[in-house]
């Protein structure tokens, strides 16, 4: 099949960019999105172009580090899937596609369809984490865990941070992904000693990197590839509500 493709090019997060447009002839059904985009970047290198640039390292839909939009949904029109997964096979012959970084104002762009998701590392530093004495491992039988919250946790913690969730929604929010990686720990025993101060530790750190509030709309739920569900956006609301009247983190309380 051919298809024309409508690129974001932008050298760096300070010059301005703009939409080119390429053609991509002969692409197979059985081609990757990626695949696809390595096919046109090897045409351009070898007329002496800058390749475009994208995130990528598994492909495989495991690690989170591919996305950005197509035609204005992030990782493409099929549900659930990664923009590596994403198979040639879901277009058609002659198809325009509009290939656009995440936008948000916490991703700056570093190179064309590649931005800077340092921002969700930071919030995951902030507070992602359990505190444990180090030694042998424990015996993984040795604490009971309910079936229902190993579900609920082993959900939550399939987020891979790509990033789909803030580019989707309207207010640029990282709820969806904060929230995913409370309740993956906020459900376990392990997880309970810091659950409050955890909680208002990453709020505090994702309004800090200029992420917008969530109002509910549900974008982020529906672009998310892991489908991780918009319960664990109220699942961190309640927490963030009980920490914030009974377990206050020390750099909030002295201020």
């Amino acid at each position: 099949m051919n298809l024309t493709l409508h690129v974001w090019r932008q050298k760096n997060e300070r010059a301005a960019g703009r939409m080119v447009r390429y053609d991509a002839r002969d692409v197979s059904e059985h081609m990757s999105f990626l695949e696809m985009l390595d096919v046109v970047n090897e045409g351009l290198i070898a007329k002496g172009e800058e390749p475009i640039a994208f995130d990528h390292d598994c492909r495989e839909g495991i690690c989170g580090s591919c996305g950005f939009m197509v035609n204005g949904i992030a990782h493409g029109p099929q549900p659930g899937t990664t923009i590596c997964q994403l198979h040639m096979r879901h277009f058609k012959n002659g198809d325009v596609l509009y290939l656009e970084p995440w936008r948000a104002k916490a991703f700056p762009v570093v190179r064309d369809l590649v931005v800077d998701r340092g921002a969700f590392d930071r919030i995951i530093a902030a507070g992602g984490f359990i505190s444990v004495s180090t030694g042998s491992a424990i015996d993984g039988n040795a604490i009971p865990v309910p079936k229902r919250n190993a579900d609920i946790s082993m959900d939550a913690a399939a987020c891979i941070g790509c990033g789909a969730c803030v580019a989707a929604c309207p207010n640029a929010a990282a709820a969806l992904f904060t929230g995913a990686k409370i309740t993956h720990l906020g459900v376990l025993p392990q997880g309970q000693p810091e659950r409050y101060n955890r909680v208002l530790k990453m709020a505090v750190q994702a309004k800090e990197e200029m992420f917008g509030n969530c109002t509910n709309i549900g974008e982020c739920e529906a672009v998310c590839p892991k489908l991780i569900p918009l319960e664990v956006i109220a699942r961190m609301n309640r927490d963030f509500i009980k920490g914030s009247l009974f377990d206050r983190p020390l750099s909030a309380a002295s201020e």
